[in-house]
């Protein structure tokens, strides 16, 4: 039975006019809206079955007064996921809002003297349930998506942990989660926070986006796993972003991959910063966050093969090229305990000499023969130098 009041001929009118009305919206909306005339077809064919939906629905919303959600709901089964993801929530409401418009205009065809004023009431309310019925599709879309990217975003971090991610799909799978061409990236791992999963990902991404940079993140086994885009001003931008996140981090240390110039290198620098959260044990008073870089001696030593080649290459090859006695100067100091004037003696040169070749090993390696941790990194290049020398 009609809604109270509405003759039954009003009904059948309305009815009758569903289809003249869905297209004079589509024009309407063709006319109003440019964004709607720069649609591609499909689209807007989209949108006229909605359109054709709605004015139906209103058909029944007169004939079914207590069957409100459904009706409304049913208005954007024609193309609920297609529309949200090609249309916004805010232009919905400007196609409803011109739909309405054009049903408004033609209400004194539609209705006899006596109905014209309910007509124009049930049409206010049901524009109100629609808007409404518009919100809960765009809401399930969200919903969707956001759980989507969560389960993309963690197959992502998984693969770059185990190493399996190599050559296009890691640019492909980030570009699926809306990451921008941001140039270089960062990896940044330390101990799960305790609390639930999604609290801690969502923590990331909103520090992440309040600095307009992109970010995944992912929990591996009691470890969190970060990922940034658009880092700026190399490990000083880097050592900044990691300092603003670390509240998401558990209690522990928390470790800075190197800087990578694009997203070809993701693996690598994740691989780099794991490294250093497995060694940081080796070293009690290390700052946090510390970079994966400064825990070289004790990735080597504790088996890092990539490491163990960086110390070789970086360190020891560079002083070895340089000749003059660095490597010899080095060996000497360091087995006096930092001595210079015992140095000096062994190598029958004068003190200076050995001042100015030490600053010459700093300034060849970045290592300072003459800083504890300096020293440390040095003695571990030349012994693993030395080894890789002796094999024939």
């Amino acid at each position: 039975m009609p809604r109270a009041g509405l003759e039954v001929e009003t009904v059948r009118r309305i009815e009758q006019s569903i289809g003249r009305l869905a297209t004079q919206s589509v024009a309407r909306m063709d006319e109003k809206l440019p964004w709607f005339r720069e649609l591609p077809a499909d689209q807007r064919s989209w949108v006229t079955l909605v359109a054709q939906a709605g004015l139906q629905s209103f058909v029944e919303w007169v004939r079914t007064p207590d069957d409100v959600l459904r009706l409304t709901g049913e208005v954007f089964a024609a193309a609920p996921q297609a529309m949200a993801s090609s249309v916004t929530l805010a232009q919905t409401v400007e196609l409803v809002r011109e739909a309405i418009a054009v049903a408004e205009a033609h209400v004194p065809d539609l209705a006899g003297p006596t109905d014209e004023a309910l007509v124009r009431n049930e049409l206010l309310r049901f524009s109100r349930e629609i808007a409404f019925a518009a919100a809960r599709v765009y809401a399930t879309a969200a919903e969707n998506r956001g759980s989507w990217d969560r389960r993309l975003e963690a197959l992502v971090i998984d693969n770059l942990v185990s190493g399996s991610l190599v050559g296009d799909p890691l640019p492909s799978q980030l570009a699926a989660l809306g990451w921008q061409d941001s140039g270089a990236i960062v990896s940044i791992v330390g101990p799960a926070p305790s609390g639930p999963t999604d609290v801690a990902l969502t923590a990331v991404h909103t520090r992440a986006a309040r600095r307009g940079l992109d970010a995944m993140a992912g929990l591996h086994a009691d470890r969190l796993v970060v990922v940034v885009g658009g880092v700026t001003d190399g490990a000083a931008g880097a050592h900044e972003i990691a300092t603003r996140l670390l509240p998401v981090f558990g209690d522990g240390p928390v470790v800075i991959g190197p800087v990578a110039p694009d997203l070809a290198a993701a693996g690598r620098v994740t691989r780099a910063a794991l490294s250093g959260l497995r060694a940081v044990s080796a070293w009690p008073g290390a700052p946090r966050p510390v970079d994966a870089d400064a825990l070289l001696p004790e990735r080597a030593l504790a088996g890092d093969v990539e490491a163990r080649e960086q110390l070789v290459t970086d360190v020891y090859r560079p002083l070895v090229a340089a000749g003059g006695g660095l490597v010899e100067t080095v060996a000497a100091f360091l087995d006096a305990g930092g001595a210079l004037e015992a140095t000096a003696r062994v190598l029958f040169v004068h003190a200076n000499t050995v001042r100015y070749r030490l600053r010459r090993v700093a300034e060849i390696c970045g290592e300072a023969p003459t800083d504890a941790r300096g020293a440390l990194t040095l003695r571990v290049a030349l012994v693993l130098g030395r080894l890789d020398d002796a094999v024939v």
